[in-house]
Formats: C-alpha cells, sequence, structure tokens
C-alpha cells in the first residue's frame, strides 16, 4: 500500500496489487544479467512486467536505474516487438483451421516485393507449424498471417488487449513490425495462460481516505472467453517446444512446465522474452533508449536469462502445476523422429519432378 502525503483529512491510501518481495526478485534478475559484459554488447537497459495469470501486476521495473532514469520503459516506451508478436499471429492461425501438426514450407517468398527472410538467412524446406515456432522461423509466420488474413491478425490482437496501431496494409506486422509497449505485449500472452479467458490487468485492490473509510475496492469479475480453449492450448503447446527445443531454451525452467516466446528486431536493436507457467506471465525487453543496435543480443540470450532468474526466484514456494498442451510435439519426440523423417522424405519426392518417368 502506499499512502499519498498531505493533511490527515485529504490523504489517500492506495492499496495495491505488487509485491514487494517480487519487485526485489525482478530487480536482482535484471541486476544480475545486466552487468559490465552486456553493456560491452550494447545493452544499456532492460524492463520487466509479471503478472499473476488472473491478471495482478506482481511487479514492474522500468529500467536499469530509477535513480538514473525516471522514464518507465515497462508501460512509456513503445518498441517493435518483433517475433514476440508470432503467438498472436498463430494463435489466429489456430482459429482458423491451423494445427500445430500443420506442415508448411519454409522457402522464399515475395510478397508485393518484400522478401522476408529468417534470421539465419537459411531455409529448411518442409516443417510443422510447432517446429517453426520453436525455431522461429519468419517466412511460415508471414505465410500464415497472409492465409487467414491481416485483419483477423489484428482482430486476434485486439481480443488480446494490444491497443497500439497495427498497420494492416503491412505484411510485415506478421513479424511485429509495429510498435508496442512491453506492458500491453505481456498482457495479451495471459489469456493463453488462462485456458482462452479474457483476462485483463489491474493493479489497485483498494482505496481509502486518512481515516480508513474505503473510496474504492476492485470487484472482482468473472472473464469471458477471449479464444476458445484449444485455441489456447495450441498456442501453449508450440511455445512450448520455443523453451525445450528452440530459441528460447536458455529460459528453461527446469522440472516446471513453462511456455514462452523470444523476439528480435531489425539490428539487434530491441531483444524481447515473454512467457508464462501455470500461476504467472512475465515479460522482458532489452535495448537503449536511443534506437542504438546491440551487438547481435537476441530475446534468447540477455530477456531469456533475466526471465529465467525473476522466474526462478518468483516461483520457490509455488506448487509445480502442469500447463494444458506443454508436452513434446511429434517432431521431438522419441517415438516419432523416425516416422517424421519417412514423412519428410515422402514430401520432399512428391515435389521432385522425374523426366519421362
Amino acid at each position: 500500500a502506499r499512502a499519498i502525503a498531505g493533511p490527515a483529512n485529504y490523504a489517500i491510501v492506495v492499496r495495491t496489487t505488487l509485491d514487494q518481495k517480487l519487485q526485489r526478485d525482478a530487480e536482482a534478475a535484471i541486476r544480475s544479467v545486466l552487468t559490465v559484459d552486456a553493456k560491452v554488447d550494447g545493452a544499456l537497459q532492460a524492463a520487466l512486467i509479471a503478472y499473476d495469470n488472473d491478471g495482478a501486476l506482481r511487479a514492474m521495473v522500468g529500467g536499469r536505474s530509477y535513480l538514473e532514469s525516471q522514464f518507465n520503459r515497462a508501460t512509456q516506451a513503445k518498441r517493435q516487438p518483433g517475433s514476440a508478436f508470432k503467438p498472436v499471429v498463430y494463435a489466429a492461425g489456430f482459429e482458423n483451421g491451423l494445427t500445430p501438426q500443420t506442415r508448411l514450407v519454409d522457402e522464399p517468398i515475395n510478397i508485393a516485393g518484400w522478401k522476408p527472410e529468417n534470421y539465419d538467412k537459411t531455409y529448411r524446406g518442409s516443417m510443422r507449424v510447432s517446429e517453426a515456432v520453436a525455431r522461429s522461423i519468419n517466412t511460415i509466420a508471414v505465410q500464415v498471417s497472409e492465409r487467414v488474413g491481416r485483419s483477423k491478425v489484428i482482430q486476434m490482437a485486439r481480443r488480446l488487449g494490444i491497443s497500439s496501431d497495427i498497420p494492416q496494409a503491412e505484411a510485415g506486422i506478421a513479424l511485429g513490425g509495429f510498435s508496442a509497449s512491453l506492458e500491453e505485449l505481456t498482457a495479451a500472452y495471459l489469456p493463453f495462460a488462462a485456458d482462452g479467458l479474457g483476462v485483463r490487468p489491474y493493479a489497485i485492490d483498494e482505496i481509502a481516505d486518512g481515516r480508513g473509510k474505503v473510496l474504492y475496492t476492485r470487484s472482482p469479475r468473472a472473464p469471458s472467453a477471449a479464444i476458445d480453449k484449444k485455441v489456447a492450448e495450441n498456442v501453449t503447446h508450440v511455445l512450448y517446444q520455443v523453451m525445450t527445443n528452440g530459441t528460447g531454451r536458455r529460459a528453461n525452467l527446469g522440472n516446471r512446465q513453462a511456455a514462452g516466446k523470444t523476439g528480435t528486431t531489425n539490428d539487434w536493436r530491441d531483444a524481447w522474452f515473454i512467457g508464462y507457467t501455470a500461476q504467472m506471465t512475465a515479460g522482458v525487453w532489452v535495448g537503449n533508449d536511443d534506437f542504438q543496435p546491440m551487438d547481435k543480443v537476441t530475446g534468447g540470450t540477455l530477456p531469456a536469462a533475466i526471465w529465467k532468474n525473476f522466474m526462478t526466484a518468483a516461483h520457490q514456494d509455488l506448487e509445480r502445476l502442469p500447463i494444458a498442451g506443454a508436452y513434446p510435439a511429434t517432431a521431438y519426440s522419441e517415438g516419432g523422429r523416425l516416422l517424421s523423417f519417412y514423412r519428410d522424405v515422402l514430401d520432399g519426392l512428391r515435389r521432385v519432378r522425374r523426366d519421362g518417368e
């Protein structure tokens, strides 16, 4: 609770949802990673925000040092989310007929002269959506967005609580080609963690005057569904692969199930990691206020490390609970490796044309 100073008759006491222990954990997580080595890599700032999965704000760090800068990068900064926006794209895809097992082809594409490339500038051919998400394949995310329609991707973003402007005319929205805050982007993951319920963040439980008279009390409201429960489970399934076999392995919490997504923008100007467990959803951004590029800092490096450090501390006394959808994809399970190989061979042969045969 925070008391706003003033005469007794005018004093206001605001009781928030922030947790002092979790706030210290968040600050310590950022300090532990934004070391001299991080500065050498050109990463000077970071922000973190964490919610209980019912929407209660539990911790928020707006920058490396409040004494140095009071600008809140968790709520006030608008940055490109990059691949951290892809779960929204795939949620729209799952709602419109795709599944984690759907096969698409990672190959060069051209959309009105725009030719998106993968991070490593290579192409891997046919793969399941679950693998495409784990590897953060750009070409397939764009294909999904174009297949279901950009308008449906934007509608999904709105239903998940993203209010920033998203230009429908730009195919690049599939790769996070717009600006959003860490606060709204992290909150957009809450329905994935909450079985599809339209959870909305809140930070104030009660307001009272100096004499203890309650002026406001938050009335709990049962949230309605933002997305179908199966869509949320499919998103969790593919984001679980990110943390076990993909770009977010550095954020893996060991024997505690978690799902999340990395994000990295052009020239390494922004790096993100957003993810959730059965109890909590948290997001991390790393970058520079002046948009200066970092030295190949991706979402799977510093942000993932900050996220892991915070979530490990935050869950110290919490029960290990499962998340619907958090199980290995067929492509990564031991029993399915051989079958997956032969299916890939068959798909390849079908695409081959033999003259006269």
